[in-house]
């Protein structure tokens, strides 16, 4: 059975959150970190896993994912999430 994870990255230099899905945690975290050659995440480097919620339906994950995206989902992010990091 598969699973699917929407992660939060927190980049304590710039301040900057990242939201993502994956089935495979790790490896992608390993690529926000260290192997993505472009992108959003690469000038924000390290990067910290500070959330993550499992799914075991892909359509669900996604949907959280697209809800975290949201002005209000960026909010509870800042309001839920980030207190601790900050």
């Amino acid at each position: 059975m598969d699973e699917f994870v929407v992660y939060i990255l927190y980049s304590k230099s710039a301040g900057k959150t990242y939201t993502g899905m994956t089935s495979d945690l790790i490896t992608r975290f390993h690529f926000h970190n260290y192997k993505s050659t472009k992108g959003f995440t690469l000038k924000y480097r390290p990067w910290y896993v500070i959330h993550v919620e499992f799914f075991t339906a892909k359509r669900q994950a996604l949907i959280r994912e697209k809800e975290l995206k949201t002005g209000k989902g960026r909010d509870w992010i800042k309001l839920e999430i980030l207190l601790n990091y900050s």
